[in-house]
């Protein structure tokens, strides 16, 4: 059974740091097809840490003109083979309205799939930090949109709110509020909460009710600005 994780999400919410965290892990124990379907956040692409996947198994699809300075992006027609070819894991990472509305095209690919017994994840990636999913309408609101242009029901919350670098369990923590009750006006459930896991075990060891929580997911970090890279590689 093959199965599909798209990742939805607003600006900044971390959908690429996930699903790089999801294909690797993937990859580990079965053949595994990453693809980069975020049409609008170009300063943090999968296809900038190509060298992460050498040797993993992992299998990347980027957008057309990615890495060549040109900002007008296009779907790559190499999408079919994550339908038409044998992979146990299929990572979709969708930016904004926009990488939904590339996916809705494929609604009727996603159907057939599921109908044949594969399995179809759509997670709604939310760091509550983001002006757009500061509060429980304005987290439902993107998400409906979201949804309505990918042609596809969200399965699941992953909470991931997080400052970068700076991030703390204060942060998690003013976001559980608003997930929870996102998650209990929609029916959606939380799936998983994200994080450094220094962060998030210390999160974890608060008083939390375990359904809008999740299983706890721990992130390595791959993806860098580039004064980070710049000041631990050089040019």
């Amino acid at each position: 059974m093959k199965q599909f994780i798209i990742l939805i999400g607003n600006y900044g919410s971390g959908k690429t740091e996930i699903a790089m965290n999801f294909a690797l892990n993937a990859a580990k124990t079965g053949k595994t097809l990453l693809i980069d379907l975020d049409m609008i956040n170009t300063y943090f692409r999968l296809s900038d840490r190509r060298d992460l996947f050498e040797d993993t198994g992992v299998e990347m699809i980027a957008p057309n003109f990615a890495n060549s300075g040109v900002e007008m992006l296009t779907v790559p027609a190499e999408i079919a083979k994550a339908f038409d070819m044998d992979w146990d894991t299929v990572i979709f990472d969708l930016g904004g309205d926009t990488g939904a509305a590339a996916l809705g095209q494929y609604h009727n690919k996603l159907e057939l799939a599921r109908s044949k017994g594969d399995e179809v994840r759509l997670y709604n990636v939310v760091n509550t930090n983001r002006p757009m999913a500061g509060t429980p309408e304005k987290l439902l609101r993107l998400m409906e949109n979201m949804q309505r242009k990918a042609r596809w029901d969200v399965t699941g919350f992953i909470h991931n709110t997080n400052m970068s670098y700076e991030t703390t369990p204060a942060d998690l923590e003013a976001g559980y509020s608003i997930v929870k009750e996102a998650s209990e006006r929609s029916g959606v459930p939380v799936l998983y909460t994200a994080g450094k896991r220094e962060v998030l075990d210390a999160f974890l060891a608060g008083a939390h009710d375990p359904k809008f929580v999740g299983e706890p997911l721990y992130l390595e970090t791959y993806m860098h600005r580039d004064w980070d890279t710049l000041t631990k590689k050089g040019v």
